[in-house]
Parts: structure tokens; C-alpha cells; sequence
């Protein structure tokens, strides 16, 4: 059994006031090239399908383009993720799933399997949307779910999983020990961390969410990454598709298909002068491709960004790097270990404001306050 498995397309996404929708479009063609080459029995698509839960009327048609030519390949399992609305993704997946579009329905507190048949018997897939603590609780009142590891075990264990078949899981969450970049939705004091061990059942899982490449405990909790470079600080990452083969129950291969950009995201670093020079740039694609400029000046170039844009068409970002800006970096800070808890740095706060810790009274009733803006949250 062969799959193939994406996320995080963020159709409509604008990187800097750039559009993405040209560079989309491009990659989507790529991935539907690898498609045709590989012949894979499935597609995933772990969420995050649009950049926004209200997506422009260019995304929808572009999504709706890339469906009809995937589905006319191979079958198509997706599911919404945390930039996506459920209720809009899973309009008219009853009718979609006729063309082979299985699109996860929004959580209801059950989770039933597709599935797919080979010579080693059945691969059952199962389609977990983006949830977050407060969607599953109100499934299972009884059950105490406070975190998102909570909630995705409840979720899970409501699943009727055999063990003997090989199961995947298609999900789009943080899995605790997985590496982020600065393009990603970050949770203070990493809230949203979901424990590896809730995925024991599954002999892959297919997750979306963040956009790097990268496996998180084993080899088969997988996160793809996205397609397309979203931030420079994705710059020195290599964007792919994950193809990942299954024989009989234990055995799972996993490779990587390559992706190549029409424009890549490049950070360039020298002197006004070295980065505007001719023979600095000849050779390359890099006046056309979206570019982070640091110059290394230690004054200020007169209107640097519209000259250079003359050259680098794609000019994103313009920053220096000079002793100007590195002493304007330096923060008088005491040397204190790192701390995350928001009901620490909220005590730490109150000491230093008043000069003396708070009461138990008081952290009670902070504690009670968090725990209610965080309901009103999920």
C-alpha cells in the first residue's frame, strides 16, 4: 500500500504583502506530477488546506482545481486544520466522497475508519481534525479532559481500532519535542502539546501543523511540512512530499519526494555596496526570488529598500546588522533560569511589582481566572 502525504498547503497565504497564489499554483502542479509518477493508492492531506478560515474566492478555485485533478489520480483523505474552518472544509463531502474526495466531517465524538485493501488485508484510515480540549470535551463529560493531550486520547480511545489491521491516523496538532520556526502559530507555555504516546495504536501518522519536515519519536509520527518556504526562517529547509509504503502490519517505508520552487526564499547578507554589485548576484535566481537583504553598513543607506528593489524584484525584508543595532539588542536582564508557566512569570511579576509573593488567596483566584479566559478560548 502506497500513500502519499501533504500538508499545510496555506492556499491565499501572503508572505510580506506578497501573494503566494503564483508560487501555489506551481507547487500544486509539481505535486501532481509526483502523483501521476508515483500511482499511490491514497493522498492525505493533513490541514491547513487554506491560510485563513475565510478564504478568498482565488484559494477556493485554486483548491478546487488541484481536487479535480488529484481526485482523477487517486482517492483523496483530508482534514481541516487549525487555520481551516471545519464547517466550511466539510461542505458537501458527502457528495465529494463520490468522486473520491473523503473529507473529515466536523468532530462529533466519533471517528469512523475509510478503508483501503491490499494483498497484506485492510489499512484503515482514520480522519482527526484539528481539535482543541473544549471540542471533545462536551463528547465526554465524564472523562476530565483539561489538556490536549487529554483530548486527543479521549478522541483515540473512542476509535474502534483493530490491532491486527495497520491503522493510520491523518491529525493536525503539536506533538511535544517537535521543532517549530517563527511561521508557525505559537501557544504560551506550550499549551498545546500533545503527547507522542496517544499515537501508540497507529503504524503511521500522518500530521499537519508545523512546517518542517521531521519525524517526532519514531520514524512513522511524521510531520511533512509544507511545500513552500512561508518564512525566512524556513530558508534552509528542503521542501518535499513524504511518500511512505506499507506491506504486512510492522513494515513502513518512508522516503521523500523533492519540490523545487518557482521562486525560493533566500537571505542574502554584505555591504550596500557588495549586494548591489553585479558580480555579487550574476549567476543566480536571485533577482527574482523573494529575498531578506541584511546589510552590514554601519550607517544608514538613503532609501537602501527602493534602490535594491530595482535589482532584487522580490525584495521581502531589509534589516542591517551593525554595532548600532547589536548594542540596541543588549537587554540589561538578570540572569534568571527560563520560565513558562504563565502563573510563574504572572507571580514573579506581582513580587517584583509589590515586594512581596502573592497570597494563596491570590493565586487561587488567578488560577481560576486563567482556567475561565482559556474555556472562552477553546
Amino acid at each position: 500500500m502506497k500513500l502519499i502525504h501533504l500538508s499545510d498547503l496555506h492556499l491565499g497565504k501572503r508572505v510580506n504583502e506578497f501573494s503566494m497564489l503564483e508560487d501555489q499554483q506551481h507547487i500544486l502542479e509539481q505535486i501532481l506530477e509526483h502523483v501521476r509518477n508515483e500511482r499511490p493508492d491514497g493522498v492525505l492531506i493533513a490541514g491547513d488546506v487554506y491560510d485563513k478560515s475565510i478564504p478568498s474566492a482565488d484559494a477556493v478555485s485554486l483548491l478546487d482545481a488541484f481536487l479535480v485533478d488529484l481526485a482523477a489520480l487517486s482517492p483523496v483523505f483530508l482534514i481541516s486544520g487549525n487555520h481551516d474552518s471545519a464547517e466550511r472544509l466539510s461542505f458537501g463531502s458527502r457528495l465529494m466522497s463520490q468522486s473520491g474526495v473523503y473529507v473529515s466531517p466536523v468532530y462529533d465524538g466519533t471517528t469512523a475508519p475509510l478503508t483501503l485493501r491490499d494483498q497484506y488485508g485492510e489499512v484503515r484510515i482514520y480522519l482527526l481534525p484539528f481539535l482543541k480540549p473544549a471540542s471533545v470535551r462536551r463528547f465526554f463529560p465524564e472523562t476530565g479532559i483539561e489538556s490536549y493531550t487529554d483530548a486527543l486520547s479521549a478522541a483515540i480511545g473512542a476509535m474502534d481500532i483493530d490491532p491486527a489491521c495497520r491503522n493510520v491516523l491523518v491529525t493536525h496538532q503539536f506533538v511535544t519535542g517537535a521543532e517549530r520556526c517563527e511561521s508557525e502559530e505559537l501557544s504560551v507555555g506550550g499549551a498545546d502539546n500533545v503527547s507522542a504516546e496517544v499515537f501508540q495504536p497507529f503504524d503511521y501518522v500522518a500530521l499537519g501543523h508545523l512546517h518542517g519536515p521531521q519525524s517526532v519519536t519514531r520514524p512513522t509520527i511524521r510531520y511533512c511540512g509544507t511545500p513552500l518556504k512561508y518564512s525566512f526562517s524556513e530558508v534552509r529547509q528542503k521542501k518535499s512530499v513524504t511518500v511512505l509504503e506499507l506491506a504486512e502490519k510492522g513494515s513502513v517505508v518512508i522516503r521523500e519526494l523533492p519540490l523545487k520552487p518557482l521562486r525560493d526564499l533566500v537571505e542574502l547578507r554584505g555591504t550596500y555596496e557588495e549586494v548591489s554589485s553585479r558580480a555579487f548576484y550574476m549567476g543566480t535566481h536571485w533577482q527574482e526570488d523573494y529575498v531578506h537583504i541584511i546589510l552590514t553598513d554601519e550607517n544608514d543607506i538613503p532609501d537602501a529598500a527602493a534602490k535594491l528593489r530595482t535589482i532584487y524584484h522580490g525584495l521581502m525584508k531589509l534589516d542591517y546588522d551593525n554595532q548600532r543595532t547589536r548594542n540596541a539588542l543588549v537587554l540589561d536582564a538578570p540572569d534568571t533560569p527560563e520560565r513558562t508557566d504563565p502563573m510563574d512569570l504572572l507571580s514573579d511579576f506581582y513580587e517584583q511589582q509589590n515586594g512581596q509573593p502573592m497570597s494563596d488567596e491570590q493565586r487561587a483566584y488567578i488560577k481560576e481566572l486563567m482556567e475561565r479566559v482559556r474555556e472562552e478560548l477553546q
